[in-house]
């Protein structure tokens, strides 16, 4: 391409010569003759993109004719000759007008950011932070050189023997304890039994979790039994009554009885009570208003719910006497209560296990439906004596006791 351009330039360069040389021939004497000049192309000065190529092409020269124009032969051996000469190296600019020029690739570079007055704020804030803790270390290791020799000294003077190093304190990971393994109702009891080691009768404990919502009231889980052979310990009842019902409680067995006085006495006793049940009759429970917060948090207070409110009173006292137990989910919806004594036979207390577990099957909520009887009501229960390891039972062996005691109940 840049072989035809100065080839172009060349040959306007003789037309117009000759055109000149054409309008002074008249005033020109024919004696000298004139002969016509062609000067050399003026070299075009290179420009920034000509000078980023590595090699320029070679200048050939160009073979003209006496008329300082180049012929039509001459034309087509220079075109030939630029076709079969390698293929020189392209400019950019001279590149985006041929059709099949090679593809220049193009040429990217780093961008240069240079840094922010507060990023060489910070830097020389921590350069400098950084010389301040180097020299504070090198000025504690010269005070600690200086110093060891007196050291030395006073330890050989007085005797004096280096302060033991005490380890710092490190947090050791607490090790769980594997989970026990359920066993059999019959299995569990026997652990229980051979567990109770105190030098008094200890408690056979039942602690059931169950699968409901204690702050639901729908969902609240409470109820009474009487259990077949007794909780093994001697209770004291109380029975709020007067007339023929208070003849009744006493020839029952009652401990205590009374009425108006009775309760007056709870209100100025200071706390002391020497029962452990409350019966009372309908007519009594407005009354026991002025006590309520005594009993409250002891759980004595009478409930209809519990039989504790009756006109039949003797019933209800042979029955508190006889080992009727109340019971009740707590806060995280677990119950709590005692089946017997670690002196009784193992099938005495599998028969009160039993009636407990039928008991807590009559209170299931009706709002907790379920594919089974267990399934999601009953997540674990465990056995355990006042003072001794917990054995969780297997939910099949509650079953089987639960169905042998209603057996014996429809007998």
């Amino acid at each position: 391409m840049a072989h035809l351009r100065l080839l172009r330039h060349h040959s306007l360069h003789c037309d117009h010569n000759l055109a000149l040389l054409r309008l002074i021939a008249p005033f020109c004497s024919s004696s000298a003759p004139i002969k016509p000049v062609a000067y050399p192309v003026k070299p075009k000065e290179p420009t920034g993109e000509e000078t980023t190529t590595q090699h320029q092409a070679p200048k050939q020269e160009q073979p003209t004719s006496s008329s300082g124009r180049l012929g039509t032969t001459e034309t087509l051996d220079l075109l030939e000759s630029l076709k079969s000469s390698p293929s020189p190296t392209w400019t950019r600019e001279e590149a985006r007008f041929m059709k099949d020029a090679p593809v220049i690739t193009p040429v990217s570079y780093a961008a240069k950011v240079a840094p922010l007055p507060e990023d060489r704020v910070e830097e020389r804030q921590e350069e400098i932070e950084e010389k301040e803790r180097q020299e504070a270390q090198e000025q504690l290791n010269r005070e600690a050189r200086r110093m060891e020799p007196d050291f030395r000294m006073r330890r050989h003077i007085f005797g004096l023997q280096e302060e033991e190093k005490i380890p710092y304190p490190t947090l050791i990971r607490v090790e769980k304890k594997p989970q026990k393994v359920a066993v059999d109702l019959m299995e569990a009891i026997r652990q229980v039994k051979a567990n109770a080691k105190r030098n008094f009768v200890e408690t056979v404990e039942a602690h059931v979790n169950l699968g409901v919502d204690p702050r639901r009231g729908d969902q609240m889980v409470r109820g009474a039994l009487t259990l077949p052979h007794g909780t093994g310990k001697t209770v004291r009842v109380a029975v709020f009554a007067e007339g023929a019902a208070a003849e009744e409680a006493r020839a029952a067995g009652a401990d205590v009885v009374g009425g108006d006085e009775l309760i007056e006495q709870i209100r100025t006793g200071g706390g002391k009570l020497n029962f452990d049940k409350c019966i009372a009759t309908p007519m009594y429970m407005p009354r026991l208003s002025k006590i309520a917060r005594i009993l409250g948090p002891r759980g004595l207070m009478p409930n209809p719910k519990l039989g504790s409110v009756t006109s039949d009173v003797s019933n209800a006292v042979k029955a508190a006497k006889c080992g009727r137990i109340d019971f009740k989910i707590d806060k995280t919806a677990i119950v709590h209560v005692g089946l017997g004594k670690v002196n009784f036979s193992e099938e005495v207390l599998r028969e009160n296990i039993g009636a407990f577990v039928n008991a807590l099957l009559l209170a299931k909520p009706a709002g907790l439906k379920k594919t089974s009887k267990y399934a999601g009501y009953v997540k674990n229960f465990t056995l355990s004596c006042t003072m001794g390891p917990g054995f969780p039972v297997t939910v099949q062996s509650l079953s089987a006791a639960a169905d042998h005691y209603s057996k014996l109940q429809v007998k």
